[in-house]
């Protein structure tokens, strides 16, 4: 086999022109008046056989639409002839996708008879190869073929315009019905309620493809119930119309596939019985029923009717099946929304038996597995029961430091957190005034001691006892003056911490008699106290044991013994918390009053399904008991 490429265009060769075909204008009278593509091809390869010498016989193939195949679109000089014999040559084409010449080479005389060539050309468009011409011509110099190859090169031009006037033609086709597709589409978006958007979608589409009646049923628990009917606010849903109408609607659901009567080439071979006697009752000439699909499941069907014009053919269909394919899902969650809870819930567990018990999913058996050994678990294991709460320390004796009596801050010498050992100072009052009436009490008791001192040696009982009262006044109110000088002094009453307390932005500030300036604590006694929720105080008794786990002191674990379990609560955020006081086994040097955490009490051991649950099964136990009668 020898390929050859194409030259520039020039003339017929010799031979071509003095046996130029008698028919050669008959050849173009029928390619300019083709009314088909059928008709188009056959002109064409007719003007191309005739353009050449001595062609015996033509084959143009194809691609068919939709298909890989290649299929004859033109047979030359008689359509029924048999040319299968140039199929050789136009594969050789086909998978070169070049002008190919077979009969040059001895190894081609089992594909070609003694003095022919079959010459092949492929017919591309945009780099894709739509067929090819094959045309069985008589021997003759290479010159010639190149001649042969160049007509067939520039009459391919008009095949690809045709090609391209097909391709044009199917992609107007689709945008037509992709914008009627996405019109339904809207409509039915438009509407929130399911019957609003049924009735809008089955009158836009009445419109669109020209039905007299389209009827939308939508599918329930297998059993598909009319939902809407075009320009028709009511029906009779237990009408024998009505009735045929849903059977139909089945019988496309059953098949899930469009099902059309008459039947174009598209649906010919389903069942339609149930369309049948749907368009003997309704006396409709043309019937078509389309399946609802979402995902696999089935929504419901649309129905159309015509009572008189012609049938629905391959592109009316089409066009149903493109708008149920997008308003299907859109159909489908507004059908979600209108169900009962229980309803979601019952199919949602039917979805997950069956993926539990199908043979795909295998991580979803593995955490069924897991979860089921988990429950189980915790429904035959015992655990310990801890009440937790949160906690905190506190001095076991805990000292207040008050003002003694009215007057100033003259100084300030600890505050809170710091360490103070017996005696200490901690702050000072202002004494000038005590001072002062210190002297005056002293001089007023001289001055009656003196005056006492006279009455006595006038003998002078009467004087000397109202003398010797006013020395006694006066030496009281002098002792409560040294009294007070003496605890203007405040001192620490042990060794400790101030856990509050600081006075260093009060200085010359009045105080009140009784205000709490510190409070301190010892470093060698601490109480816990827990804040336990009313829920929990149950199950906590005196001497029942616990650990404690303090923000501070997080790498550790302190036990402790409950002491007292009061019945003081205490109102916070929304609960009731009791006190309960339990004491430390050890103390820690790095403890301090004031530090908090959480504290677990144990109550004993329980099954661990209860434990955990616990706080939900007593308030539905609560909450079923206040909803009784």
């Amino acid at each position: 086999m020898t390929t050859v490429t194409s030259a520039p265009f020039g003339h017929r060769d010799g031979a071509a022109q003095q046996a130029a075909p008698a028919g050669d204008a008959q050849a173009w009278s029928s390619f300019a008046s083709a009314a088909s593509d059928a008709e188009f091809c056959q002109a064409w390869l007719a003007l191309q056989c005739t353009a050449v010498a001595g062609v015996r016989a033509g084959l143009l193939l194809l691609r068919a639409p939709g298909a890989e195949a290649y299929v004859p679109a033109a047979v030359w000089p008689d359509p029924r002839r048999d040319v299968s014999y140039l199929t050789e040559a136009a594969e050789r084409a086909l998978k070169g996708r070049r002008g190919t010449i077979l009969g040059l080479d001895a190894a081609d005389s089992e594909h070609v008879t003694p003095g022919t060539l079959h010459v092949a050309y492929p017919v591309e468009t945009d780099g894709e190869v739509h067929g090819t011409v094959v045309l069985d011509v008589a021997t003759r110099p290479e010159a010639a073929l190149q001649g042969v190859l160049r007509q067939l090169l520039w009459g391919a031009g008009w095949l690809e315009a045709l090609l391209r006037r097909q391709g044009a033609g199917r992609e107007s086709h689709r945008l037509e019905r992709a914008a009627a597709g996405l019109d339904l589409l809207q409509a039915t978006q438009q509407h929130r309620d399911l019957g609003e958007a049924a009735i809008a979608l089955v009158n836009e589409l009445a419109t669109r493809v020209q039905a007299d009646r389209v009827s939308l049923g939508i599918a329930r628990k297998g059993v598909v119930k009319l939902q809407a009917i075009s320009r028709t606010a009511w029906f009779e849903p237990n009408s024998q119309l009505v009735e045929a109408i849903e059977n139909a609607m089945e019988e496309a659901i059953d098949q899930e596939a469009a099902i059309a009567l008459p039947a174009p080439t598209a649906t010919r071979g389903r069942v339609n019985v149930a369309h049948r006697e749907l368009a003997a009752r309704a006396s409709a000439e043309a019937v078509l029923g389309v399946p609802l699909l979402s995902g696999g499941r089935c929504v419901g069907a649309l129905l159309l009717e015509r009572s008189d014009g012609p049938a629905f053919d391959a592109e009316a269909v089409l066009l149903v099946e493109v708008a149920a394919e997008l308003v299907a899902p859109g159909l489908e969650r507004m059908l979600e929304s209108e169900r009962w809870v229980t309803g979601r819930w019952i199919d949602a567990l039917v979805s997950l038996r069956d993926r539990l018990l199908g043979p795909r999913s295998p991580t979803l058996k593995l955490g069924a597995a897991v979860a089921a050994a988990a429950i189980l678990f915790m429904v035959f294991v015992s655990g310990q029961f801890r009440i937790s709460a949160k906690t905190l320390i506190e001095g076991a004796t805990q000292r207040a430091v008050v003002a003694p009596f009215e007057g100033f801050l003259a100084e300030a010498n600890v505050r809170a957190g710091e360490r103070v050992r017996a005696g200490q100072l901690l702050a000072r009052l202002d004494d000038k005034d005590l001072a002062l009436e210190r002297v005056r009490w002293a001089s007023e008791k001289e001055q009656s001691e003196r005056k006492y001192r006279d009455a006595l040696a006038r003998r002078d009982r009467v004087a000397s006892r109202i003398l010797a009262a006013q020395v006694g006044q006066a030496d009281a109110q002098l002792a409560l003056v040294e009294g007070k000088l003496a605890k203007t002094r405040l001192t620490a009453p042990f060794d400790g911490i101030i856990v509050s307390g600081d006075l260093s932005q009060l200085l010359g500030a009045p105080l009140e008699q009784g205000k709490v300036l510190f409070e301190l604590a010892p470093l060698d006694a601490y109480r816990v106290v827990l804040q336990v929720d009313e829920r929990d105080i149950r199950y906590v008794e005196p001497a029942q044991r616990g650990t404690l786990a303090l923000a501070g002191l997080t790498g550790r674990t302190l036990p402790f013994t409950v002491k007292t379990v009061t019945s003081v609560s205490t109102p916070r955020d929304g609960r009731n918390y009791f006190r309960v006081e339990a004491a430390l086994d050890e103390t820690p040097p790095t403890l301090r009053p004031g530090m908090e955490g959480v504290g677990k009490v144990g109550a004993g051991e329980a099954k661990l399904a209860w434990i955990w649950t616990r706080t939900f099964t007593d308030w539905a136990r609560l909450a079923f008991w206040t909803w009784m009668p």
